[in-house]
């Protein structure tokens, strides 16, 4: 089945062209099945590039989901057409007054890890939307600085300043290979990895959440929260074989101004040579993780969309 999107949405063309299933609403309300809502509260700067990112991994399973794009209310974004943002994205805001469930949320990261968490000027409404998926969503992912917030808030579980950012493509070890979320999932993986913040691991498990992945080099990487129906991982399975590079050549852009040095990203350039194309190590594990993710949440979700966060079902123990 395909992934639900605007034909006018620029993530249309992109995954239609790479084989990608996508398609319009008027095509997708002809089919007689309900398509798990899934929502995307995008804090990235680059907006378009990130819900490219994340449509084209729900997008590769068999299951039909239809994206809403959420944006905070007040923030104004710099990045992205302000066109784009009118006719795609809804304020949380107005999502919240309408009383609108979801059967999953994502919630990326923001590259404003230098802050306090309460020192973020959207702070205030992004832990209302935190409390809200209790209510209003069967399953929340929360991406790297978007979960450390999460746990934080949920849990107090603090983030660590880092003396220099982990930068690159890290290997990672399965801990919990019985978990669904990681079905099919190598003994160890390489993921890639960018910020300037890090939790630990010995913090996390004194909160009460397992650890799903994680590496001896920059710490744990997914976390289990079954109490609040949520998933965080700190690192960027979504990311694009280029993006590394892209931050890369951003930072050495930067450091002409600020005068800081900038490190070349651990084992991503063969060879160490940034002139050579950086192969992708971990698109496998990324569709695995976000479909068995959309499979999880198929299976326990309500088949009536009002009744989340009130109930949740198992197909797997119907007879």
């Amino acid at each position: 089945m395909p992934i639900r999107l605007p034909s006018t949405l620029p993530a249309f063309q992109v995954l239609r062209s790479e084989g990608v299933m996508v398609m319009g609403r008027s095509a997708a309300d002809r089919q007689d099945i309900r398509p798990l809502r899934i929502g995307l509260l995008n804090l990235m700067p680059k907006k378009i590039q990130t819900e490219t990112q994340f449509a084209r991994l729900i997008g590769a399973t068999p299951l039909q989901v239809e994206l809403s794009l959420i944006r905070m209310s007040d923030h104004e974004t710099k990045n992205t057409a302000a066109d784009h943002m009118e006719e795609f994205y809804r304020p949380f805001r107005e999502v919240e007054e309408t009383g609108e469930k979801f059967d999953g949320l994502i919630i990326t990261g923001a590259p404003i890890e230098h802050l306090e968490f309460e020192d973020v000027t959207y702070w205030d409404e992004l832990t209302r939307v935190f409390d809200w998926t209790q209510g209003h969503v069967h399953s929340t992912f929360g991406v790297c600085w978007g979960g450390m917030a999460m746990i934080h808030h949920f849990h107090g579980v603090k983030k660590h300043l880092l003396p220099q950012k982990l930068f690159g493509c890290y290997r990672h070890m399965n801990l919990a290979p019985e978990r669904p979320y990681l079905r099919g999932f190598s003994d160890d993986l390489v993921m890639p990895v960018s910020r300037w913040t890090e939790m630990r691991r010995d913090e996390i498990e004194a909160a009460g959440l397992p650890v799903l992945l994680h590496s001896e080099a920059v710490g744990p990487a997914l976390v289990e929260d079954p109490a609040h129906r949520a998933l965080y991982i700190f690192n960027h399975l979504e990311y694009d074989s280029g993006t590394l590079n892209e931050e890369y050549r951003r930072d050495l852009d930067s450091v002409q101004v600020e005068g800081a040095q900038i490190a070349m990203p651990v084992n991503y350039f063969p060879d160490d040579d940034p002139a050579r194309k950086p192969p992708n190590r971990w698109r496998s594990h990324a569709h695995l993780l976000y479909g068995n993710w959309i499979s999880e949440v198929y299976l326990t979700t309500p088949f009536d969309i009002a009744e989340i966060g009130t109930k949740s079902t198992d197909l797997r123990a119907e007879t």
